[in-house]
Parts: structure tokens; sequence; C-alpha cells
């Protein structure tokens, strides 16, 4: 007898010291030394288990006298379902709404999450080698990874089903979720302008993302649409964290001329904004309004509270992973899978940080 079958006997006895314990897919895996996915491959007798492994989790399920009954055997067969999210967002709260619906949802589906980072598209690859060691049956990419379509081809080559959430320019043949970042910042900046203001600052994202882009010419056609003409002193750039926010606004605010009212492409560029302004003297939005986008809980961490642009971050992500794992059921179920993009409601969130111009203001001074 091997050394490893003496251990799945002893636990065996010890299973049966328990007084009736019902023996588990995970007492199999923890003796065989494998993964309780790589257990459930066996029971579903799929192909992708080497024999040698196949034999050990057989011989310790008829040894430990396992014995799934259906709903084990639907737990197993949803254990078998790996998908990774790879992240490269600089936004520690978008990133932390974007996992609680991503979490939620895994816990609800019985699917395995594996989480990775990355430097952008350009370091993708050496996640992508590492996901093929570990075997994974679709992967969920977050902005600015879902608007790259070197990760996309990528994913292709690999013949990986794949879900953009966020995602400002959906290919054709990928599924996605978003919303119309064009409109809602049009919104935002006609919202601005319904207030009464006419000089209004603007902090886009960073330069290589698609969204910000879309972000900043909503902003741009909004101010056109009013007859107010867009002034490029009025443009910050930022890199959608909260430092870089921080330092456009204190560009803008810091001018004779400064902008009534400032909207940041993202809620941590705006809380950034928000700090210049209380280090220079000046209150927010007495002094200068300041809005964001996305209503992450950065919007309700800073004081005043931010008028931001809703983005349903944490729906977007529990839909992109239902999406995700209804395309890797059609494709073990060998049906051509069908690209489905989603666009979800945005809306304006009002707060303290926003307000109609004093007159005083209107001209950039207290």
């Amino acid at each position: 007898m091997t050394i490893r079958s003496q251990g799945v006997r002893l636990l065996a006895r010890k299973i049966s010291r328990r007084g009736g314990s019902i023996v588990t897919i995970h007492d199999v895996a923890q003796h065989v030394g494998v993964s309780p996915m790589t257990v459930s491959r066996v029971i579903n007798a799929e192909k992708n288990v080497r024999e040698e492994t196949r034999k050990k989790v057989l011989e310790a399920i008829k040894v430990l006298n396992y014995s799934p009954n259906m709903a084990a055997r639907s737990l197993a067969s949803q254990d078998s379902t790996r998908v990774a999210l790879i992240y490269s967002n600089p936004s520690m709260s978008f990133l932390s709404e974007f996992l609680l619906g991503i979490l939620q949802q895994s816990s609800q589906s019985g699917c395995q999450l594996l989480i990775e980072s990355c430097e952008g598209p350009e370091g993708v690859a050496d996640v992508l080698d590492k996901l093929r060691t570990v075997g994974v049956d679709g992967v969920i990419l977050p902005p600015p990874l879902s608007d790259s379509t070197r990760v996309a081809k990528a994913l292709k080559d690999m013949k990986l089903p794949f879900v953009g959430v966020a995602t400002s320019r959906p290919l054709p043949d990928v599924s996605s979720v978003s919303i119309d970042d064009f409109k809602a910042a049009f919104a935002m900046t006609s919202r601005l302008v319904a207030l009464g203001h006419k000089r209004i600052g603007f902090i886009k994202g960073h330069p290589n993302s698609f969204y910000s882009e879309l972000r900043y010419n909503g902003y741009v056609e909004a101010l056109t649409k009013a007859g107010i003409k867009v002034d490029q002193a009025c443009v910050g750039q930022g890199y959608f964290t909260y430092r870089s926010g921080f330092d456009a606004a204190e560009s803008l605010l810091s001018r004779p001329d400064r902008p009534t009212a400032v909207f940041a492409s993202n809620d941590d560029m705006a809380a950034g904004a928000v700090a210049t302004a209380h280090r220079l003297g000046l209150e927010v939005p007495d002094d200068v309004t300041i809005v964001g986008f996305d209503d992450t809980s950065m919007a309700s961490s800073v004081w005043p509270e931010l008028t931001t642009v809703r983005q349903p971050i944490s729906d977007m992500a529990a839909l992109g992973l239902k999406m995700l794992l209804e395309q890797i059921k059609s494709k073990r179920q060998g049906q051509a899978l069908k690209p489905v993009h989603e666009i979800r409601d945005f809306a304006i969130i009002e707060r303290q940080s926003s307000s109609a111009p004093v007159p005083d203001a209107e001209v950039g001074r207290k």
C-alpha cells in the first residue's frame, strides 16, 4: 500500500469516528493533494485531468465512501468554473465598487474567482501566461483593460471568453457592459450651466483612456450648445488619481480668473480638487463648485460630499460576470458565442459640493 493510500484510509477511519459526518469534496481534495475543482472534474468525467491524478481521486472516493448527491454534483459543476479578473486601474475607490459586485455575484454563482493585477495593457502578457498555467474558463476586464484592443486580441488568440465592463468603445464581437460616458458628461456640464456657471473648468482623466476622451467631448459639446466658448486655460490634465486631481486643480484655482466650477473626470480627482480648494482658502461650493464622476465611496468620504455622475459600477460588474458565465456555458455546449452589449443608465447625484455661483465668484474673486 502506498503512503498516500495509507493516509486516505486513516482519513476514512477519522471520519467514521466523527459519528457519521458526511465526507465532502474538500475532504477528498485535501488528502489527494489537489483542488476541489480537480475532484469535481473527475466526478463529472471531464477530460482535462491527468490519468494519474484521476486514478488517485477515484481511489480516495472509493476508500472514503464519498457519494456526491445531486446538489453536490451541481456544486461541483459550479466549482469547475474558474474566472479571472484582471485589473489595471489607478482608482482604488472604483476598484472597491467593482470588486463588491464581482464578489457578490461570484458567491451567488458558485464560481471560483482569481484576481490578477498588471501594469496596463502592455503587462497583460505575463498575467495571461500565468492563467494558461493555472487554467481559467473566462476573463472579466474593468477599464482601462476593457478598452484595449491588444488585450482583446490576446484573449481571442487563447480562445477564452471574456467580457469588458465600463468600456467606452465596445468591440462588435466582444460582450460588454457600459454607460454612455459622452451623454453623462454632457448632462453634468449642462447641469452646471443651468446653475448659472459660465466659467467651468474640467480635469481630464488619463490621456490614454478613451472614456476620458468621451467625457471631455461631452463637456465641450455641452458648453458649445450653451454658447460658452471652451477655454483651454480652464482644462487640466489628470490621471484618474487623487494626487493628479489635486495638482490639476491647483493650477486651475490659483488663476486670477479661476473657474467658478470644476468638473473632474472621476471622484478621486474631484476629491483631490476639494482638498486643493481648502488649501487655497476657498469654500466649496460658495467660492467654487466641484463635481465628479462615478459615485464611488470617495464621493461621500470627503466634505462637502460630492455631486457626481452615478455609474452603477457594482451592478455593471455583477452583470458582466453573469454574461461571462453564460458565454462559458455556451462554449461548453459547443454553441457559438453571441456578443451582448448592455448600456446601463447613469444619474446625476446632487450633494453639497455644488451650487449656483455667487456674483463675485463669477469673476474669479471673493
